[in-house]
């Protein structure tokens, strides 16, 4: 059952699994498969090299209804998955402490304040630890490891103590701040010390790694207290897209490089399941509105799903938009609902909801539908085909892949992107409709110039009007179909391949 040493391992916070209850499955549960980019853009490359992937299987091992996990797990796709165990109070500190109280709300750029918990950052250490020793024992002499985000950024470190015949490569996925903010994080220095482990390090964009090769810069010296670091990291070159340009000397004298590698979608996949949804059968569901406008995210305060509340509301109120015509989805996925931050929007998002459909709504015609459960992708797709207008009105986000996910459903050209200035897609969309999600009249603008191009309640439209509204999703979508997850995986490798062609050449 794929229990021997493989040559290239992943390791993520999470496997890509989930137990679901089967009375026929032995122990009663079936393991069945996630969906996601990660996932299929890396099981090619697991199957060719015999790969494993280790990471926690979901459930808290301490629960009294927890199920049984195995000691490995194989998938009907031929992946070895490898499970590490996660009590209530590794889950309670080590994710939902240092992890999302900690490093998200620091790595978004302060949205709310993170929070420095000692005992969280011991948490936080013992996990990274337990990672570490699992990936020691299923890699193979001489083996790849390609460890996945802020979870686990001890992990390289680590390894590179406990086999430094491995070759490791980081990849961040949400944003990286800039210096100034990072250095107020009291185990700074520790953090940098265990992603200078890795022989490759990469983030979404250009000034996300530029942040990380300053603050390397910085961290040291008279700026830092240096713990495990030198008076001064030797950092040469910049950033650029998919090249490890950048490079960094290690304490133990490696180069580590570090550059930028736009994630995207399985883009060929969801382009081609879109074709075969119903996009007529979505509008009626939600009354045949002349304007339908969708946002699908999870309910988190970095989303930004509140302005697009309060703009659509405004926008009802003056009568740009026609309550009787118009229709909002919000998608809204239950997150990290222990979080306070995380409760304190739900509160927000949903009174804000009651309030709009109470002012505007008539009977039998709500002007938002909000759905707060997880959608299957399928549903999704008919969804993301349906909109007029899409609305992603992020304050921070790393990438956006929803934003990815809409332009790929629409090949024809129909369609209207409305697209927050921090999220990394708005690098590559361009042509999309920006806005500022912290302007509320700069989300409004960006809205109805969406919704005055693409709708089925516009005024007609001039013939150049019409052809740059299509021009624009059609150059987004060739954007999207050509730069697919495939390449962003590919892309890294190969750096990562040649970092270790370089250091055996050193030798």
């Amino acid at each position: 059952m794929g229990r021997e040493r493989s040559d290239f391992v992943v390791v993520a916070n999470r496997l890509p699994v989930a137990p679901v209850d089967d009375p026929s499955a032995p122990d009663g549960v079936r393991w069945e498969a996630s969906p996601g980019g990660l996932v299929t853009a890396l099981t090619p490359v697991l199957l060719r090299n015999n790969g494993a992937w280790v990471g926690w299987a979901g459930s808290v091992s301490d629960a009294p209804d927890a199920p049984e996990v195995p000691e490995a797990i194989d998938t009907d796709e031929g992946l070895h998955l490898f499970p590490v165990e996660l009590t209530s109070d590794d889950h309670e500190r080590f994710y939902e402490g240092f992890s999302n109280a900690t490093l998200w709300p620091l790595y978004h750029s302060l949205i709310v304040p993170p929070k420095y918990d000692g005992d969280w950052w011991e948490s936080y250490r013992e996990v990274n630890l337990r990672y570490a020793e699992a990936v020691s024992r299923r890699a193979g002499e001489g083996a790849t490891v390609w460890v996945q985000d802020y979870q686990l950024q001890l992990v390289p470190g680590i390894l590179r103590q406990l086999r430094p015949d491995l070759t490791i490569g980081f990849f961040l996925h949400i944003p990286f701040p800039p210096s100034e903010i990072y250095r107020q994080l009291p185990w700074r220095e520790e953090i940098v010390r265990g992603l200078l482990g890795a022989d490759v390090i990469g983030f979404h964009l250009d000034s996300f790694a530029d942040n990380f090769l300053e603050l390397c810069r910085r961290v040291s010296g008279e700026a830092g207290s240096h713990t495990g670091l030198p008076d001064e990291l030797d950092v040469r070159g910049e950033s650029s897209v998919r090249k490890a340009s950048g490079t960094i000397i290690a304490p133990d004298g490696r180069a580590v490089r570090v550059g930028s590698f736009p994630i995207s979608i399985d883009s060929g996949s969801v382009i081609e399941r879109a074709a075969e949804k119903d996009r007529g059968a979505v509008r009626e569901a939600v009354g045949n509105p002349g304007t339908l406008l969708l946002g699908v995210d999870r309910l988190d305060y970095t989303k930004g799903i509140l302005v697009r509340l309060e703009a659509y509301e405004s926008l009802l109120e003056s009568g740009a938009l026609d309550p009787e015509d118009t229709v909002f989805v919000q998608v809204a996925t239950p997150s990290r609902e222990r979080v306070d931050d995380y409760r304190v929007t739900r509160g927000h998002v949903e009174r804000a909801v009651g309030r709009i459909n109470g002012r505007f709504a008539s009977l039998g015609r709500p002007v938002i539908h909000y759905i707060h459960r997880p959608v299957p992708f399928g549903q999704l797709l008919g969804m993301y085909s349906a909109a007029d207008v899409m609305v992603v009105t992020s304050l921070r986000d790393g990438m956006n892949l929803v934003a990815k996910e809409y332009v790929a459903c629409h090949p024809d050209g129909t369609g209207s992107l409305v697209l927050s200035e921090f999220t990394g897609a708005a690098t590559e969309l361009d042509g999309a409709h920006l806005c500022n999600p912290y302007d509320l009249e700069s989300v409004k603008r960006a809205i109805m110039a969406a919704a005055n191009s693409t709708s089925l309640a516009a005024d007609p439209l001039d013939d150049a009007a019409r052809a740059d509204a299509r021009d624009r999703m059609r150059r987004m979508h060739a954007q999207v179909r050509d730069h697919d997850v495939d390449l962003w995986a590919r892309s890294f490798l190969e750096e990562l391949t040649r970092a270790h062609e370089a250091s055996e050449g050193g030798r």
